[in-house]
């Protein structure tokens, strides 16, 4: 009887952590400062022009914030949507025939992924973390 209460209270504090966990990254997505906003729409608009080894075809989407995407590296073939940008840039991204995801370990890029297919976005793969990125030279 005891061990029973013990299995279910480990289930209990495991879930109880999880969710707490996503809470905590959901939070620390979402609050950014009014300047960190304005920083990222200048980047984006740096990072979206033309770059000639980016086929007009296919782009390769780095999903992590301006900060990372400044401070931790980038491939130079690749522009910079934070995710929680994402929703605001599905109409540009719609004229792609594929797009590529990446971030800092795949888990924002798969989110990204979910966004975009239900906007009904095909031809999208999530490539896992930035580093994996070949720019073609």
């Amino acid at each position: 009887m005891k061990i029973l209460s013990m299995k279910k209270l480990n289930n209990v504090l495991l879930i109880a952590a999880t969710v707490m966990f996503a809470g905590i990254a959901t939070a620390c997505n979402s609050t950014q400062s009014a300047s960190v906003e304005s920083n990222a729409t200048a980047q984006m608009s740096d990072s979206t022009k033309p770059n000639p080894t980016k086929s007009q075809n296919n782009i390769i989407v780095d999903v992590r914030t301006v900060e990372e995407w400044n401070n931790d590296g980038h491939a130079d073939c690749s522009i910079n949507i934070p995710l929680s940008d994402l929703s605001n840039k599905i109409e540009e991204l719609k004229k792609y025939q594929s797009i590529t995801l990446v971030c800092r370990s795949g888990n924002r890029a798969n989110t990204a992924k979910g966004m975009l297919e239900e906007a009904g976005i095909q031809n999208i793969t999530n490539l896992g973390a930035w580093q994996n990125i070949q720019c073609k030279k």
